[in-house]
């Protein structure tokens, strides 16, 4: 059953360690400064189809990237290393526990490599983030789909059940893309003490930073080990899409694994740059994180007042219940300039918006109003 906004604002006021997002400090600075440009499509249209940030990096770290464009004749070095470490120090771990990736989308590709092939599965979510589903297909390996829940968590007893001797890799995408919804932290903590240890489960944490301090999330990062493998991006929170920089986190045994599968020089210096500044600038990062906590509560005060369905997001995107064929409602936003998420079986009458500046949603609203008239 979907969450009406006011139950979940409600379960979000009352819940344990209810909303530290909430409470970081609003700055006037952050809601006063000039929205960004961004380049725009050929044809003009408004982008809000693929869960970027549309804001772009954190100012520091365009300005890194911007002087390291001096060495890029050279292949990376200080880059890795220094990267390597900041990854390590921000999570808590030792750097060999780190695994940098073009995008997290390379970890994704890494690991049904590692741990798949023809005779193994891969148990997932349906609908979810389909890349390591794809990657494992393309090894070989059976790919087993498991419905979400009625509240559009990841139905972890089910995918238990699908689980055997030949299962590679369980993955569980949280927040999950494409609903923007969670798995509670602790039916996950359950999940991991009942897996068996001959299966990798990766947990996927792409939206972590829209997540942080919301009811029932937490990070699995202290869990990463032998048998879990966690996932980070520097897509979404810090706006370098464009620059492909991910990492996964596991036990050392299971890095040097993975690692016999990744490209061999897989990180440029400029991305390199930007990744160290991002974690240098804190306090960028959470104000990037409430202004998206700050528009995506907009998103769902303009959709309440259409009396819309919407699937209540930890994420930079939402799921909205449309009633009519999603391919339908894509094209007639396309037909408006405005690019959402394509279709996503089995949910074909939703639609993914992803959120993008404030003018650009006022458009997609204005979009919207002028598709049901």
């Amino acid at each position: 059953m979907t969450l009406s906004r006011r139950n979940f604002l409600h379960r979000t006021a009352t819940g344990a360690g209810a909303t530290a997002l909430l409470q970081f400090p609003l700055s006037s600075k952050l809601f006063a400064s000039p929205e960004p440009a961004r380049m725009q499509q050929p044809n003009g249209a408004i982008q809000i189809d693929s869960n970027e940030n549309p804001y772009g990096p954190l100012p520091s770290a365009m300005k890194a990237m911007q002087q390291t464009l001096s060495r890029a004749n050279r292949y990376p070095d200080f880059g890795y290393s220094d990267l390597v470490s900041r990854i390590a120090t921000w999570n808590n771990v030792k750097e060999d526990q780190v695994l940098l990736g073009i995008g997290s989308s390379e970890m994704l590709r890494i690991l049904p490599q590692a741990y798949c092939g023809p005779g193994k599965n891969l148990v997932l979510a349906s609908p979810t983030f389909e890349f390591i589903g794809n990657f494992a297909r393309a090894m070989g390996a059976e790919v087993r789909k498991v419905p979400l829940t009625s509240s559009y968590a990841h139905d972890l007893d089910a995918m238990l059940q699908r689980v055997d001797a030949n299962t590679g890799v369980i993955y569980v995408c949280n927040a999950n893309n494409p609903t923007g919804s969670i798995t509670p932290a602790d039916d996950i903590a359950a999940f991991l003490n009942k897996a068996p240890s001959t299966a990798v489960v990766a947990i996927d944490e792409a939206y972590h930073h829209f997540s942080i301090g919301m009811p029932g999330y937490r990070s699995f990062m202290e869990a990463a080990g032998d048998r879990v493998v966690v996932l980070r991006t520097f897509s979404k929170i810090y706006g370098m899409a464009g620059m492909r920089l991910g990492y996964g986190v596991a036990s050392a045994a299971t890095i040097r694994k993975m690692a016999e599968y990744r490209m061999p020089i897989n990180i440029n210096v400029v991305a390199a740059a930007g990744g160290v500044a991002s974690l240098e600038d804190d306090n960028a990062m959470k104000f990037a994180s409430q202004r998206n906590a700050t528009d995506r509560a907009e998103f769902i005060k303009q959709a309440e007042s259409r009396k819309l369905n919407v699937i209540p997001s930890y994420a930079n995107f939402l799921m909205v219940k449309t009633g009519k064929p999603a391919k339908d409602v894509i094209a007639g936003f396309k037909s408006k300039g405005v690019l959402i998420g394509r279709p996503f079986p089995p949910m074909l009458d939703w639609i993914r918006v992803s959120l993008g500046l404030p003018d650009e949603m006022k458009t997609f609203w204005s979009a919207w109003d002028s598709l049901q008239a």
